[in-house]
């Protein structure tokens, strides 16, 4: 009789080899779609993530269905890998994540982000790929609702709440003191400052604006930060998910063990 543990191990497998089937599907259509580096970027590992999970499936369906001892094995070994590089990504994620905040600033809806502020190893995994991210940033045309917006008046541009790429990518930092025109259109005064390196990266040209300046990879890496902690915490849920099939499988695979004892001793 098909013990209920492998029933249960089989059903999981189903489900998620179902689930890999829109992933890979995902993957292609980005390949086919791709115009774009970003595009081009992501294709691959989406599809190679939905080969994984279907291949890993396939071992626990088989195995588990089946009887096969040795495949259930295997499958029993990839988990419980995938389990401990979860649980290493989780922690990593959160003390990379801890470090790192926007500025406020008086009188204004927006905070100011500054590059040095964040995680060492963000910061030079950034600067070591920011000529294809800074390409990324343009295609997705963050800026594109601020330039439209050519009529805002000043009061009501520094109230307005700007997201972190936004305000590092959008617009001159603070600390310029250029004057206002339109949230994407600036003139340097006698009193503004170039201290900041920033601000003379500044270019009114809308596919340039401050796409090149430091408070834009600190926009980004406030984003990736964000990104990274709820992450962290869907991957709690995730390893939780993963230890009960782990489990249910090991019953699986004792099961299995036994059956096939039986069976040598009582053909």
């Amino acid at each position: 009789m098909v013990r209920c543990s492998n029933n249960l191990v089989g059903i999981l497998n189903i489900v998620t080899l179902l689930l890999s089937i829109p992933i890979i599907g995902g993957g292609i259509w980005l390949s086919r779609q791709a115009n774009t580096e970003c595009q081009r970027f992501l294709e691959k590992p989406v599809i190679a993530l939905g080969v994984f999970i279907l291949l890993v499936s396939l071992a626990g369906i088989i195995g588990s269905f089946c009887r096969v001892t040795w495949l259930l094995w295997v499958y029993l070994l990839v988990m419980f890998l995938l389990i401990l590089l979860l649980f290493c990504f989780t922690i990593f994620a959160f003390v990379v994540s801890n470090k790192g905040a926007g500025e406020k600033i008086s009188g204004k809806g927006y905070k100011e982000y500054r590059f040095g502020d964040y995680s060492n190893w963000l910061q030079k995994r950034v600067d070591k790929n920011w000529n294809r991210i800074h390409s990324c940033l343009q295609d997705s045309k963050i800026c594109t609702s601020l330039i439209q917006e050519s009529n805002t008046k000043a009061d009501d541009f520094f109230k307005k709440h700007l997201s972190a790429l936004q305000s590092g990518c959008c617009k001159p930092s603070n600390d310029c003191n250029f004057q206002y025109v339109s949230p994407t259109n600036w003139t340097r005064s006698p009193s503004s400052s170039l201290d900041n390196p920033d601000c003379s990266k500044w270019s009114n040209d809308p596919n340039v604006l401050c796409y090149g300046c430091q408070s834009c990879k600190a926009g980004l890496l406030d984003n990736i930060k964000s990104d990274w902690k709820r992450v962290a915490v869907l991957n709690i849920i995730f390893l939780v998910f993963l230890i009960v099939v782990y489990s249910i499988g090991c019953c699986a695979f004792r099961n299995n063990r036994e059956d096939n004892s039986w069976k040598r001793y009582h053909p």
